[in-house]
Parts: C-alpha cells; sequence; structure tokens
C-alpha cells in the first residue's frame, strides 16, 4: 500500500473536502476543523470560533457535539488513533509475498495516512504536549494501541514463518516509539511528504528484533 493508495475513511482523518461540497455530518465537520485550526495555529491559540470557520458550521452546533476545545481535540485524536491502528492491521494481514514485505505494508499503511492528512499529523504531533495531562495520556494510550497492531501483524505473519521470533509487548512499544519519535522530527522540519521514507529503518528494526537469536538466560515474560 502507498500513501496515495492509503484509505482515509475516519472522520479525523480525512484529507479536506472540497469546500463546494461540505460533509453533511457537523460532528465530522468539527472533527476536522480542530485539527486544521490546531495545525494552523498550535493548540494554545486556537480558539473555538477558528474551529468552526474551518468546520463551517456555527458556534451553537459546536457545543452541541463537544462542550470544550479540549474535548473535541482529544475525540479528533482517539478516533484518528484508532484509524491508524486499523489501518495497521489491514495493511499487514492483507499484503502477499515475503514476511519483510508484509511488514513493510504495515509500516506503509501507517504512513500513507500520516501523509494523506497533513493537517491531522500536524496537529496530533506538536500540539498534544500543550493539550494537558489527559491529552498526554491519550498519546501513551495511542502508543500501546499502536503496539498492540504491530503485534496482531506479526502475529499473522508468524503463521507462515515461524521461524520468527515473537514480538514483545515492551519491544512492541519501544518500536513503536522509534517509529513516533521520527515523525515528530520529520513533521518538526516541515518535511510531513518525507515520511514514507521512515518504513526502511522502522522495518530494519523490527527484522533485527524478530531474527534474533534467542538468549537462553532471558526472561520469556515481557
Amino acid at each position: 500500500m502507498t500513501p496515495s493508495d492509503a484509505p482515509t475513511n475516519d472522520p479525523a482523518a480525512r484529507p479536506d473536502r472540497d469546500p463546494a461540497r461540505p460533509d453533511a455530518d457537523p460532528a465530522r465537520r468539527l472533527l476536522r476543523g480542530v485539527a486544521a485550526a490546531v495545525a494552523d495555529k498550535g493548540y494554545a491559540a486556537t480558539t473555538i470560533a477558528d474551529i468552526v470557520r474551518h468546520a463551517q458550521v456555527s458556534k451553537r452546533t459546536f457545543y452541541e457535539h463537544f462542550p470544550d476545545k479540549q474535548h473535541c481535540y482529544l475525540e479528533a485524536y482517539r478516533r484518528g488513533t484508532e484509524h491508524l491502528a486499523r489501518l495497521m492491521v489491514e495493511a499487514g494481514t492483507t499484503a502477499t509475498g515475503p514476511w519483510r514485505e508484509r511488514l513493510r505494508a504495515a509500516i506503509r499503511g501507517y504512513l500513507g495516512v500520516l501523509v494523506a492528512t497533513p493537517d491531522s499529523t500536524r496537529s496530533f504531533t506538536t500540539g498534544i504536549p500543550a493539550a494537558g495531562s489527559e491529552a498526554i495520556a491519550a498519546r501513551r494510550a495511542m502508543h500501546r494501541r499502536t503496539a498492540e497492531a504491530l503485534i496482531a501483524v506479526v502475529d499473522h505473519v508468524r503463521r507462515d514463518t515461524p521461524e520468527l521470533a515473537p514480538l514483545r509487548p515492551l519491544i512492541a512499544e519501544a518500536i513503536v516509539g522509534a517509529l513516533s519519535e521520527l515523525v515528530l522530527n520529520a513533521v518538526a522540519d516541515g518535511r510531513v511528504d518525507d515520511l514514507p521514507t521512515l518504513d526502511e529503518p522502522i522495518l530494519e528494526l523490527l527484522s533485527a528484533v524478530l531474527t534474533a537469536d534467542p538468549d537462553p538466560t532471558e526472561d520469556p515474560q515481557p
């Protein structure tokens, strides 16, 4: 799967639509609106007025769906996270070919959404620290959810390639942490379009873990 192929049917993980054809669902428009507003101004400077302007709805409509900016932002982040995890599993479990290419497909499925939705990528990569403790907790949950998705892909691949080592949860979280840091650096440098190139270092790291000789003295528990 390439970035241009990546499905983006999640409300918070969809590119901006043609303004002449706005989404009929105001909640989805608000979720995209908060991502666009935070990407544009940063979380702290973003106001409800900014969000509804991007969403093309009224403030009254905003408050019919969300009590405040933070709830809207975190809901968009939660939905986007679930979408990314689903895409990773779908891409990795439907791909064919050698095991490395199947794992690469999972990584590309994840990165492809980030490239296809630059507003959400910038918003949720750089805005989370300013959004408070709940947002920090949400990011930790996102890392765990993505690690679970990666484990699911590896488990699927190991059905046909049992010689690969299982991916332990703690190691999966470490790999996801490395991926997140590489994404953060690329976004901070204005290199969102370069995100697909991250598939190779992450695949190399994952492959090294899965093909490493087991340590007989190591505790098998995560």
